[in-house]
């Protein structure tokens, strides 16, 4: 790649890179958090600071790797920010395993940026099989260049993340991306059956977001551990709060379809249930509702936005947010337990916080 994992690209932080750091820099402001603990967790911030600046700029290099359009495409939804949640995971999981000293950055560094490249890859196949029009406020590729472009360069991106892995020699750390890649294609196929039948089964919901969500920011904190030569239990305690923070994850992200500010988002509201997607929203407000099943339908063959704000008015009304909203905050307190397993530290400290702060959003 043009980036290697331990080339340092300076400490200045692009906007994308500094969204990954708004949950931490946020809680260093919380009048809850202790001056100490507030002292320890200002020093993780600035340290990621210079990591995802790499991040930033590695991403862009990568994306510049292949013909055109394919480079433009990749580029037009990384450029696009995000909160770079995974390479954060990463990042402090290899902290908290063995410390970042010596290579230990590098390789850190290296497997921060695989699970950007495997995620951002993900976006661009889910935009075409869910026909997005927007992503992170911005047109999606596949509006500007077409589907099979927009295919092919998320293939792109998943090859150069192979290619950052494999100088790492670790077979723990390829053979379990393998894994995960295969668990997130199995995770969106059984979504988009899920999404041809509208299969309400809470079952297939969480087979869903085990597989397309939960399974990723797993290996991210897994593999942060074992790229830093952490102990391997304590990589299988990271791997399990990953888990249960990608499940909470992807249930905010749920809630956020109905409640959310597009602003903040970065995308249409409502646009989960303009899809028809079975969230677990929608699928609680079914269970109680049937009415809302036949309104659904409806949407997903015409998209009409006053038919759609009605369902999620209804869903808001039957009560499930809260209920939702509930299961998302377990499973942020699931998370802090498994941390039981990894030594304690400022790195520790702000895996919890990045945990809290996912509950938070929602209170």
């Amino acid at each position: 790649m043009a980036a290697h994992p331990q080339e340092n690209h300076g400490s200045k932080l692009p906007s994308g890179a500094r969204a990954g750091l708004e949950g931490l820099s946020e809680v260093t402001r919380d009048p809850r958090v202790d001056d100490r603990a507030r002292e320890r967790l200002e020093d993780v911030t600035r340290a990621l600071s210079v990591d995802l600046a790499w991040l930033s700029t590695a991403l862009a290099d990568a994306c510049d790797l292949g013909p055109s359009p394919g480079r433009e495409t990749a580029a037009h939804l990384v450029g696009a920010g995000g909160k770079r949640v995974r390479p954060v995971a990463v990042l402090l999981s290899a902290a908290a395993a063995n410390g970042l000293g010596g290579d230990r950055a590098g390789r850190a560094r290296a497997v921060a940026l695989a699970s950007e490249l495997v995620h951002s890859a993900t976006l661009l196949h889910d935009d075409v099989i869910d026909d997005s029009h927007e992503r992170r406020g911005r047109e999606t590729a596949r509006v500007v260049w077409g589907n099979a472009v927009s295919v092919l360069s998320g293939d792109l991106l998943l090859t150069h993340a192979l290619e950052v892995v494999h100088p790492l020699g670790d077979g723990r750390i390829l053979g379990d991306m393998l894994a995960t890649m295969r668990k997130m294609v199995e995770g969106e196929i059984l979504q988009l059956r899920g999404r041809a039948s509208l299969d309400l089964s809470e079952l297939t919901y969480e087979r869903v977001v085990q597989g397309k969500t939960a399974s990723l920011f797993a290996w991210a904190c897994r593999s942060g551990a074992r790229a830093v030569h952490g102990d391997e239990r304590v990589a299988s305690a990271l791997g399990a709060y990953g888990a249960h923070v990608g499940v909470a994850f992807q249930i905010v992200d749920d809630l956020l379809d109905l409640v959310g500010d597009p602003r903040r988002t970065g995308k249409s509201l409502l646009a989960d249930v303009r899809e028809g997607k079975p969230t677990l929203p929608l699928l609680r407000a079914i269970a109680r509702d049937a009415t809302i099943l036949e309104r659904v339908r409806l949407v997903r063959e015409n998209g009409d936005e006053a038919l759609a704000a009605e369902i999620a008015a209804a869903i808001v009304q039957s009560g499930a947010i809260d209920e939702v909203r509930a299961r998302a905050m377990s499973e942020s307190s699931r998370a802090l337990s498994a941390l039981d397993g990894v030594p304690r530290g400022a790195a520790r400290e702000a895996l919890a916080r990045v945990a809290e702060d996912l509950a938070a959003r929602l209170a």
